[in-house]
């Protein structure tokens, strides 16, 4: 028995003592990768506005790359704030599974496609900040993985905002037709995102945020209209009977406030237009966007959590048995969609710069 004793105790101590080693391993590592470059040094289509060094140099191994998630550079912020905020949904995922029975209770499933389509959003954000790098056509590909993970977030948020926030007399009006719409705006948005950012050359900078910009913000304003309705009769009814009993309110106006908040940070570049050359690794519009963007998707799981809990009687008696099957299946089959129009446009891209190649 002793002796087991100290054989396990001897292998958690060999155990420690390598974990101990794998930042030796790093710094050993982390000097062999290529220094980082100013503006001047990389293709105009790498240049951000504002940031003028930290930029990574293309066309090196993909284990550079990886590694460059320690090193600091001009997205170092941007991959780990996606990357944390990823553990936390994962945790929060983990914490809901052991009181959600997602397997057997169908009215869970909305719940879980918020987390799964979290999840693939925060991870598939962080992919494309850490490897875009590589090369024009890497930063295309990966930056139209990112607008999947949006797209297919965009769904999740509309399917729990449908299922569980919606009250009835807004459910009267749109329950045949909203999430069909929703599905379609998911894949306008991600058809936005992907043209805008196919047409880098030909558009000014300003006419590719817009055509990235309008249709997300057309999705947002009808995936989140279940929540701005019911916001809106909370304030009608203020200081009525039932105005302190929904617990899950608070967290609804704090997923509204984080996500308007993180969009202003998404189309304006501040504060490094303010300070240029000062935020190249800490301090940029992009950062800021990405923390408050993870908050809100937060406080969203909260709040839809604790509508799950607390409004069951509403929410079993609008949506029949197989509605919330129906919804995975069009998660799937909107998502597929999504893909399909990434793996066009990076066909159209691929022509595009073999196109250029034989200008030069």
């Amino acid at each position: 028995m002793a002796t087991t004793v100290m054989e396990k105790i001897g292998r958690i101590f060999i155990n420690l003592q390598q974990v101990r080693q794998v930042p030796q391993l790093l710094r050993e590592a982390l000097p062999s990768l290529p220094a980082t470059l100013c503006d001047t040094e990389v293709p105009q289509f790498f240049r951000e506005p504002y940031i003028n060094a930290g930029y990574r140099p293309l066309h090196q191994s993909w284990c550079y790359y990886f590694l460059s998630l320690f090193q600091r550079h001009n997205e170092t912020i941007n991959v780990w704030t996606h990357l944390i905020g990823a553990l936390m949904v994962l945790i929060r995922m983990a914490q809901l599974a052991e009181m959600v029975d997602f397997l057997n209770d169908p009215h869970s499933w909305p719940l879980l496609i918020l987390l799964i389509s979290s999840l693939a959003y925060m991870t598939l954000s962080a992919t494309a900040h850490l490897l875009s790098a590589k090369s024009e056509l890497h930063n295309y590909a990966f930056f139209f993985l990112d607008y999947i993970g949006v797209a297919q977030y965009q769904y999740g948020s509309a399917v729990v905002h449908f299922y569980y926030a919606i009250e009835e007399s807004w459910y009267t009006w749109v329950w045949r037709i909203f999430m069909p719409i929703a599905s379609f705006l998911c894949c306008l948005s991600c058809l936005g995102c992907c043209y805008g950012k196919y047409q880098n050359y030909s558009l000014p900078h300003w006419v590719r945020k817009v055509g990235q910009v309008v249709p997300s913000a057309l999705a947002y304003a009808w995936d989140t209209s279940p929540v701005f309705h019911r916001i809106g009769l909370w304030f009608l009814s203020w200081g009525g009977d039932d105005s302190g009993n929904d617990q899950s309110l608070a967290f609804h106006c704090g997923q509204v406030f984080f996500f308007l908040s993180s969009a202003f940070f998404f189309t304006h570049p501040v504060p490094e237009c303010l300070f240029p050359g000062h935020c190249d690794f800490l301090g940029q519009g992009h950062q800021v966007f990405h923390v408050l963007l993870t908050l809100c998707t937060l406080f969203q799981i909260h709040a839809s959590y604790l509508d799950y809990l607390n409004r069951r009687q509403l929410y079993a008696k609008l949506h029949g048995d197989n509605e919330a099957l129906l919804f995975v299946v069009l998660y799937v089959v909107t998502t597929i969609i999504c893909v399909q129009i990434a793996a066009y446009m990076i066909k159209k891209v691929s022509r595009l710069l073999k196109c250029k190649e034989k200008e030069k």
